[in-house]
């Protein structure tokens, strides 16, 4: 079988360059010298994550790390950008590894081994890859040829010294997607909104444990997966904000959750740079161009494809996830034809797939809201008067062209809802934030819009069943805990 490996680089790539030490005979013949310290045990105090899943394909995500474990007992910084009076923000005057929740990376060499039987007797193996600190000790590895609607599992090995068999593994498992012609019957999961002081649990939000209970398929991480700007302290620095990722996906929770189930990931603005941010901001030295190629780093995805991407999963089921940063106009810029939040590229691809694809249900998974309705003061997504134009261009081609199997499910929004559009009836779901902490904004019930509206965290279920010839989506919101609050259902005779 082919085996190929991707290191992460974007079409915007941002990528550190860090100089090479060289010595001796070295200097002389131009090739930097490693050294390695080949006692030293390395670690992967991240876990691993899976995303991109297709039915013949995955992406598995490794981090190296120099200790066993976060740092549970360093410097706390604690709370949220209101919680400090007039912008007095807290500063940070210790290196960061020394602050609660770091895992300061490792130089080292990881490889995957991977099958379908649990103790990998029969596991393919991957070629072993070098990182370092030019990647922030990251690498991506693509399993290609894999078989549909199967369990894998892989274990992560990684260390100093290639030739020794002491390493440090992590294992995981995921499933491969349903081939297009096998009908579809399954449940997957969406969140969103997760803020690190108010995630309610120790370990990690509730929300965890309570989907994966639910043995989801597959789940969408929805957008504001860390809060660059809001969560103390400020990401000032490309430093500080590779942190907030160690400090959130070192949790145990999270850590149990992504090793055992495969994700699709999306950004908005707090995890690309700060609150409604677009192409060519800053906050303090940290750039948008940085946040973005952190994000390509960060997710289990191909950093040198189109950030917009779509998915099949079996003859029911096709899922769209579109980008609302990386080609917007400005929010200032006034309301019109050439006012964008997708950009002509990336429009053009979503209404040309829709339109060819075969399958029973379509399910757009947007960071932002396409139905709302907002709070008026915003002015940053399709629901708001400022980008108005495209929100009723999007809205009344899905009405002519999808009518009745459509729907969008969207992060962003911190509270549960179920809208829809007066004039186009379109379907929108909204996720809720992770916890009841974060929860909160709501411009209030909209009986024009809403079939369901709450002020709660939690997160969204959406069920697939083929029965016959008959095939139903039900979308369920969940509290913290899993208990269901609130579901609608919908069946297609296929």
């Amino acid at each position: 079988m082919k085996k190929k490996d991707k290191t992460p680089v974007t079409r915007r790539a941002f990528v550190k360059q860090t100089a090479s030490i060289a010595l001796g005979s070295s200097v002389l013949s131009g090739i930097p010298l490693r050294i390695f310290d080949e006692n030293k045990i390395i670690y992967q105090a991240m876990g691993t994550r899976v995303g991109e899943v297709t039915d013949t394909s995955a992406i598995i995500w490794t981090r190296l790390t120099s200790v066993p474990v976060r740092n549970n007992k360093g410097v706390l910084i604690p709370g949220r950008m209101n919680d400090y009076p007039q912008g007095q923000l807290p500063v940070v005057t210790v290196p960061v590894e020394q602050l609660e929740g770091a895992c300061p990376g490792v130089s080292g060499f990881v490889r995957v081994r991977y099958g379908v039987d649990e103790n990998l007797k029969t596991a393919q193996t991957t070629e072993w890859v070098e990182v370092s600190e030019s990647t922030d000790f990251i690498h991506h590895f693509t399993l290609e040829g894999l078989k549909s609607d199967t369990t894998y599992y892989y274990e992560s090995e990684a260390t100093t010294n290639k030739r020794k068999k002491g390493r440090e593994t992590f294992k995981g498992k995921f499933g491969t997607a349903p081939a297009a012609d096998t009908p579809s019957n399954f449940r997957f999961c969406l969140m969103t909104c997760q803020g690190y002081p108010d995630r309610g649990h120790p370990d990690g939000h509730n929300i965890y444990p309570a989907m994966l209970a639910l043995k989801p398929k597959f789940t969408c991480l929805t957008g504001d997966l860390v809060y660059y700007d809001n969560d103390m302290p400020r990401a000032f620095t490309e430093r500080l904000a590779r942190y907030h990722w160690e400090r959130m996906f070192s949790l145990p929770r999270l850590m149990e959750f992504n090793r055992n189930v495969g994700t699709y990931w999306l950004k908005d603005d707090h995890d690309t740079l700060d609150n409604d941010s677009e192409p060519g901001a800053k906050m303090g030295d940290f750039t948008f161009a940085q946040g973005q190629n952190i994000f390509y780093q960060q997710a289990p995805m191909y950093g040198n494809s189109p950030s917009y991407r779509t998915f099949r999963w079996g003859q029911d089921l096709q899922i769209w996830l579109t980008d609302g940063r990386d080609f917007r106009s400005p929010n200032e810029m006034p309301d019109g034809p050439e006012k964008t939040i997708w950009g002509k590229e990336q429009k053009e691809w979503f209404q040309k797939t829709v339109k060819e694809s075969t399958t029973t249900w379509k399910v757009l998974v947007s960071p932002t809201p396409l139905v709302g309705p907002d709070r008026p003061q915003k002015d940053d997504n399709h629901t708001n008067k400022g980008f108005k134009h495209e929100g009723d261009e999007l809205r009344n081609w899905l009405q002519a062209n999808v009518p009745d199997n459509f729907f969008v499910i969207c992060g962003d929004r911190h509270w549960q809802y179920h809208s829809v559009h007066p004039e186009t009836g379109l379907n929108e779901f909204s996720i809720g934030a992770a916890s009841d902490e974060h929860a909160g904004g709501t411009p209030g019930e909209n009986k024009a819009y809403h079939r369901f509206h709450l002020v709660k965290g939690g997160f969204l279920s959406v069920d697939l069943k083929r029965i016959d010839n008959k095939s139903s989506i039900t979308f369920q919101h969940h509290d913290i805990h899993g208990a269901v609050v609130y579901e609608w259902k919908k069946e297609r005779t296929v």
